[in-house]
């Protein structure tokens, strides 16, 4: 793993999301206390809702109004110093190693809170482990590889900087993706 220091909590991680372990391996990553949003289907499947029941923010997706009270709570944790988790994906891509465009959820909660943006690379979780409710999914030993970057500041930036810092992110999170492919 290659880790760059980490700034003084809270801020905000933002991860490319290629396999379920990715986060279980975010609490190896990054040994400071943080919350996950996630999906919250995670709280039915075993193992995943140890992670998430009574510890994480779950959004369901499928309302907004329930999603927009994920984010208040996601920037109250903020607020109390806490840093928050993202996979800016939103889900796992079917085509992984390669990633889905980023959503403005993460940037758009840095931006308001002024909080810098550490992006983190999983860059071989999708050949480690499947689907945990496909019991035939692929599953293979090996070593849990990651990039922890930089931090991105986002002290002085406006929703009109939105675009440019979700495409920056993109593009950080995804060029070791693409080195390590290479390779």
């Amino acid at each position: 793993m290659r880790s760059a220091p980490l700034p003084e909590p809270p801020y905000v991680i933002c991860c490319n999301h290629s396999s379920y372990i990715d986060i279980i391996q975010m609490y190896n990553v990054i040994p400071r206390y943080f919350l996950f949003i996630g999906k919250y289907e995670l709280l039915k499947w075993p193992l995943f809702n140890m992670f998430f029941k009574g510890m994480n923010i779950a959004v369901n997706r499928t309302d907004r109004g329930e999603a927009a009270r994920a984010f208040r709570k996601a920037a109250q944790a903020i607020d109390r110093g806490t840093s928050i988790a993202i996979f800016p994906e939103g889900t796992i891509p079917a085509f992984t190693p390669r990633m889905k465009p980023f959503k403005d959820g993460a940037f758009k909660l840095a931006i308001e809170k002024q909080v810098p943006i550490v992006p983190v690379t999983f860059l071989n979780h999708w050949r480690l482990f499947g689907d945990p409710e496909d019991l035939l999914s692929r599953g293979h030993p090996g070593i849990a590889r990651a990039v922890v970057h930089p931090a991105v500041e986002t002290r002085g930036l406006t929703d009109a900087d939105l675009v440019v810092l979700r495409h920056r992110l993109f593009d950080l999170i995804e060029a070791p993706l693409l080195e390590h492919e290479a390779g």
